[in-house]
């Protein structure tokens, strides 16, 4: 029996369906864009949050220690990471989180480095708050994308970038990255002094022989390093905004506390950490059938589009439930939006929104949704460019 049900979410208020009209400028197309599910949250997480409501009193909330105890369990159990409670803080999202972080750390016109193509909201927080936007792009190789970590390095002293936003796994390439490339990096912060943000959100959407190692776990690197992750990609989950940092190092704890106390924020809402505890309790097996309805959705499309369009190319995806699609043989990028949605019919993240030159050949696909779905975006992908 499956334990995975997709829901049709028209009409729903849900930004991924009904918010094409504004985010796209047409409503009649099938969106594979912003990276949420179409698929109902595990049962676990429905009966805890059912129990809650039938109660009936909605009054101050206070979470359990089994919130915490769950989060615990759950990076000991499948990253092998030992997180202690007290290092444990909250935020309604991992971007919040990364906005008030720089706002903690970092000046304005400070220097903050990104690598690029990367989740956009990261380079968002930077012009959002006036820092010193410095790119080390990823190198493009035949299976994917690896660090360049010379040019990394020069960029930190070119520039005396005081913080590093590290995507891990990498949105939208797909790297799963390994020890030893998360722990080059990170010595090289160390060794200049750079704070470094390591959002982890994807840490449990990772396909088939492959396995995510916790930033934090490969080395010292307490006094500069602060995790962000959460049960909301996992789990599909967003709704909920309940987001988990990481923050081994006593004198980030305070700083972020303080920063925090300021805005007057102690928690966030009861839905959220009822949500996120018992996911964390008892969703595991949902999450193994996902991770299967993803890789399927993955293999299907990478072979389907593979054969009828040859010169297309994809990175390979080792991570995160998010295609890296390269159409620039078929399309040019100023085409990129009329083609696709015009054309095609589908909702998107185009590359140029991960950053500019070779990104703009690119779209971003979500791959959480039902295989019918992406039957239909393949075949109208396939129809339109092989004419």
């Amino acid at each position: 029996m499956s334990h995975v049900v997709y829901k049709d979410r028209k009409n729903t208020n849900s930004r991924k369906w009904d918010e094409c009209k504004e985010k796209f400028g047409k409503e009649n197309i099938l969106p594979l864009w912003i990276a949420d599910m179409d698929f109902e949250a595990p049962a676990c997480v429905k009966e805890a949050l059912k129990r809650y409501v039938e109660f009936g009193v909605f009054g101050y909330y206070e979470p359990s220690v089994g919130y915490e105890e769950a989060f615990i369990r759950w990076e000991k159990s499948y990253h092998n990471y030992e997180a202690k409670r007290e290092w444990i803080r909250f935020s309604p999202g991992v971007v919040p989180a990364i906005n008030w972080i720089i706002q903690i750390l970092t000046k304005e016109q400070e220097s903050v480095l990104i690598m690029p193509p990367v989740y956009y909201p990261f380079r968002d927080a930077l012009v959002n708050n006036r820092r010193k936007i410095v790119e080390s792009p990823l190198r493009r190789i035949e299976q994917g994308y690896v660090m360049d970590y010379e040019d990394f390095e020069q960029k930190i002293v070119e520039n005396d970038v005081k913080l590093f936003v590290f995507c891990s796994p990498h949105n939208p390439v797909g790297r799963v990255w390994k020890e030893e490339e998360i722990r080059k990096v990170l010595d090289i912060c160390k060794k200049h002094r750079v704070y470094v943000i390591a959002d982890e959100i994807h840490q449990d959407m990772i396909m088939t022989g492959h396995r995510h190692v916790v930033a934090a776990s490969t080395g010292d690197y307490d006094e500069i390093l602060i995790t962000l992750t959460a049960a909301t990609k996992t789990f599909n989950l967003a709704a909920c905004q309940n987001s988990i940092l990481i923050i081994p190092d006593e004198t980030l704890r305070e700083k972020y506390d303080e920063y925090l106390n300021r805005l007057r924020i102690k928690g966030g809402n009861a839905f959220g950490y009822i949500a996120v505890q018992s996911a964390y309790e008892n969703g595991r097996e949902w999450l193994e059938e996902v991770l299967e309805i993803i890789e399927g959705n993955y293999h299907y499309l990478r072979e389907t589009l593979e054969k009828e369009l040859p010169k297309v190319w994809i990175s390979k995806l080792e991570g995160t439930y998010l295609m890296w699609i390269d159409l620039g043989e078929y399309i040019r990028p100023e085409e990129m939006e009329t083609v696709i949605c015009d054309k095609c019919g589908l909702g998107v993240d185009y590359g140029a929104w991960f950053g500019s030159g070779e990104s703009e050949r690119f779209i971003r696909v979500n791959l959480a949704t039902s295989r019918e779905n992406i039957e239909t975006a393949a075949q109208r992908i396939i129809d339109v460019l092989k004419k």
